[in-house]
Parts: C-alpha cells; sequence; structure tokens
C-alpha cells in the first residue's frame, strides 16, 4: 500500500521584484490568482493534507483562499525553503510522503507530479528536474561519474564547471516525512545568502544512504515561476497559447490563437468560430455553430446554438438561448435569461430579465427587471424606469407587444398582449389585454417667422 501523501505549498516568498502592495502569489493568471492554481493542482492529486507557508502577508491570503480544510504556517522572518518547509511540517502528520510545491510556480501537471511522488512513496528523495538552454539563476544538478545526483548547487554558489550544467533544479520534490523532518534538523545557513537552502537535502539524503530520483518535466511550462510582472506577463501568453491549442485541437476555428484569453473555462460545441480579442471569464459555453465576433467579454454564460454575437458585445451571468442575435456594441448584464430567436441590437443593455422567443430589442434601448413575453418588438430609444430610488420595480411586456421608438415604461407596469405603444409615449398604468394603440395625447406648435440664434 502506498505511503499517504500530503502537501507542502511555500508562499512565503515576500515578491519584491513584483513592485506591488498585492501578494506575489495573489497576482492573477487567467483570471485567478497564481497560489489558486498551485492549490487546485494539489488537490488533483487527493492529498491527506495542504499546508500553505505564508510570511507577513497571511491575512490577505487567508481572505482569498477561506477554505478550512487548508492548514496554515507562518514563515517570519524569511530564512529560506528550507526554513519553510521547517514550519510547514509543524502542521502536517509526521508520516506518510510531503510533496514540496511553489504558490507562484502554478504550471506543473498533475500527471508530472505523479512520477515525483511515486519515487518517494518508493523511498527515495525525488526531484523534478529539466534541462534548459540558458540555466542562469538556477540551482544546478550536480552527478557524479555514474550519473547519480550528488548535490544541487545554487547559481551564486557554483563553480565555473557547475554554471556549465544545464540539468537544473525547479524546486519540486518529494521524500518520506520523516527522512526529511531529519534531514531539516541537519541543514545550516552557512552560503552566501545566509539562507536555510532546502536543496541541501540532496547530500544529506546520499549520507544516509537514500536514493536520489529525478524526474523530467515535460515542458519549460510546467517548470516557470512568477518573480517580476515581466514573468507574469510570459507566463500568461504562454498560459493562453497552451489554451488556444486545445480549443484547435477540439475543431475550435480561432482567427488568431494568440489573440484570446480564457480566464476560467470555456466549452465548446463542434463548429465554433472565435474572432480576434474576445475575453471569456469564470464558466462559459458555446453550442454547436456559435460565432463570437471581435473583441467580445463573455463571463459565466451559455450560449445556445447557432447564435451569433456580433463584435464588442459584453454578456455576464446570462443564458443564450438558440438561433439569436446579439450586438454590435450590445450589454447583457447578470440574470438575464434570453429564449430562442431572440434578438438584442447595437447599443441595447439589458438586465435582469427575460426575453421571450423572437422578441427583439434592435437599438437604442435599456430593458432591466423586466419580463418580456414572445414576439414582441421595442423600438429604438425605449427604457424601462425600473429605479424609484430607493428600490427596483418589474416591468411586464406580455406577448405580441409592440412598443414604439422612445418610449418610457414606468414600473410597475404591465403591457397586455397584442398591445401597442405609441412613439414617444410614457407609460405609468397598465394597459390592458388587446389595446388598440395606447399614446399621450400631444400638441404640434408652428411659430412662422422664427428665426433659430445665431453665435454673436
Amino acid at each position: 500500500m502506498a505511503l499517504p501523501l500530503q502537501i507542502a505549498i511555500l508562499a512565503a516568498g515576500e515578491g519584491k521584484r513584483m513592485r506591488s502592495a498585492l501578494p506575489k502569489v495573489l497576482h492573477p493568471l487567467a483570471g485567478r490568482p497564481l497560489l489558486s492554481h498551485v492549490i487546485d493542482t494539489a488537490r488533483r492529486l487527493e492529498p491527506r493534507g495542504i499546508c500553505i507557508v505564508h510570511g507577513r502577508d497571511g491575512e490577505a491570503l487567508h481572505g482569498a483562499f477561506p477554505d478550512a480544510s487548508l492548514a496554515w504556517a507562518e514563515q517570519d522572518p524569511p530564512a529560506g525553503t528550507a526554513d519553510a518547509l521547517r514550519c510547514a511540517l509543524r502542521k502536517l502528520s509526521a508520516d506518510g510522503v510531503t510533496l514540496v510545491l511553489y504558490g507562484a510556480d502554478p504550471m506543473a501537471r498533475p500527471e508530472t507530479l505523479r512520477e515525483v511522488i511515486a519515487q518517494a512513496q518508493a523511498g527515495a528523495l525525488s526531484l523534478l528536474t529539466i534541462e534548459l538552454d540558458d540555466p542562469s539563476g538556477y540551482g544546478r544538478i550536480a552527478r557524479d561519474a555514474d550519473g547519480e545526483v550528488r548535490a544541487i548547487v545554487e547559481h551564486k554558489d557554483a563553480t565555473e564547471q557547475e554554471l556549465a550544467l544545464r540539468e537544473i533544479n525547479t524546486g519540486v520534490m518529494a521524500a518520506p516525512t520523516e527522512a526529511f523532518a531529519r534531514w531539516l534538523a541537519r541543514i545550516r545557513n552557512r552560503n552566501a545568502s545566509g539562507e536555510y537552502y532546502l536543496t541541501d537535502v540532496v547530500a544529506l539524503a546520499r549520507e544516509d544512504g537514500v536514493d536520489v530520483r529525478t524526474t523530467r518535466a515535460g515542458s519549460v511550462l510546467e517548470t516557470l515561476g512568477v518573480n517580476s510582472q515581466r514573468d507574469l506577463a510570459t507566463i500568461e501568453r504562454l498560459y493562453q497559447r497552451s489554451v488556444a491549442h486545445r480549443l484547435l485541437d477540439a475543431g475550435v476555428r480561432l482567427a488568431d490563437p494568440e489573440r484570446i484569453d480564457v480566464r476560467g473555462e470555456l466549452g465548446c460545441g463542434r463548429d465554433v468560430a472565435i474572432d480576434i480579442g474576445c475575453i471569456f471569464e469564470g464558466s462559459v459555453t458555446l453550442g454547436d455553430d456559435v460565432s463570437v465576433g471581435a473583441h467580445c467579454v463573455l463571463r459565466d454564460t451559455h450560449v445556445g446554438a447557432h447564435t451569433r454575437i456580433a463584435p464588442y458585445s459584453h454578456i455576464e451571468g446570462a443564458s443564450v438561448g438558440a438561433h439569436c442575435r446579439i450586438g454590435p456594441y450590445a450589454r447583457i448584464r447578470p440574470a438575464t435569461s434570453l429564449a430562442d430567436e431572440a434578438h438584442i441590437g447595437n447599443f441595447v443593455e439589458v438586465k435582469a430579465s427575460t426575453i421571450g422567443p423572437r422578441s427583439k430589442a434592435n437599438h437604442l434601448a435599456y430593458v432591466g427587471d423586466a419580463i418580456v413575453g414572445a414576439d414582441v418588438n421595442i423600438g429604438a430609444g425605449t427604457i424601462t424606469c425600473n429605479y424609484d430610488g430607493a428600490a427596483k420595480h418589474r416591468t411586464v411586456i406580455e406577448d405580441d407587444v409592440h412598443i414604439g421608438s422612445d418610449t418610457q415604461l414606468v414600473a410597475p407596469v404591465t403591457i397586455g398582449r397584442g398591445a401597442t405603444i405609441g412613439a414617444g409615449t410614457t407609460v405609468w398604468k397598465d394597459v390592458p389585454r388587446g389595446a388598440a394603440l395606447v399614446i399621450n395625447e400631444k400638441t404640434q406648435l408652428r411659430r412662422d417667422g422664427w428665426r433659430r440664434p445665431t453665435k454673436g
């Protein structure tokens, strides 16, 4: 039976090079904090416990991750990675296997980490490594004549010969927990930084006769970490490129794989087409044959099959039916539901409303807190006056209603089935079903001889 797994996530780095008041591990990658990606990966490995080591920014991290299943350990002052792991082990069980991850290294794949864990469950000190063309700044994997790992040498402590080595330590490692505890007690800080290096466990493992095994990462992407805003921007683009390639492999047509941002989960049916500059946030699903025009933003939204979304439309927290037409420049706000074949046109805003089948608001309208039936036509310039300064009120527009341009519907109000509202009307009383025409009485005057004012 395999030894039980627990995970220590080291997230106490001060992140000075980020030049930001926000803790480094809370900076967003694809719309979520870096640490969130690491925690999600850790959970996919099904450990019995996860401990996050933080510095003086613990309050901010706790607030961002209030999950009671996470354990927390403070490292203050920062004294190196070995000291950080020491802090974590005080909150974790003394047996089993411990995997060490880093809160600002978000891209490791669970499949790769399982190989690292398996070596440790067999009793070895298990390291994740990779070869780089330019290993500058990284700790080098130094091997003996038999090819066995003899040490990890930090860049600043390396000799010229060691600096020529290309295999580097990613920082990810695993070992039996009791072995980690034994080695950590023997690590000293006699080095250029005056810190307790976790990498010193390699030499200590060899002293104890413990095998040191390595797993090569599948790609450089898995090993990248964030230390600066430039690093973060680089990883963001690499992450988005990997998402774009997965979408392409699934049959999605992307106008330009370099110009799409997925900040959450995007699910696509067959024959989906996405133009340039689109952003998808939260959970978004696009049905078969959906097309999304350039520079649209969709957040937490379902879009039904064969719907067309024209450029520069923003849709959030909505359910959009099949065969709909949206935009350009439409804004659909949360708690909105569009039935099949609804049309929401240019510069139309819809909020917390249901729009029935085949109903249309094609130009310059605001529909808020409304229930709109089937086959309704809402003219240009129409607004629902849903807010009285203290509370929101409901507008109900029943089936087959036609509303003329520049109309104000003062809620709460109901427009009965089949009614027609003339252009420029302010409706503040309920309209019964079947009314032929509702208008406000108006008088048009003409003044002969009037002259338009002219500038001085």
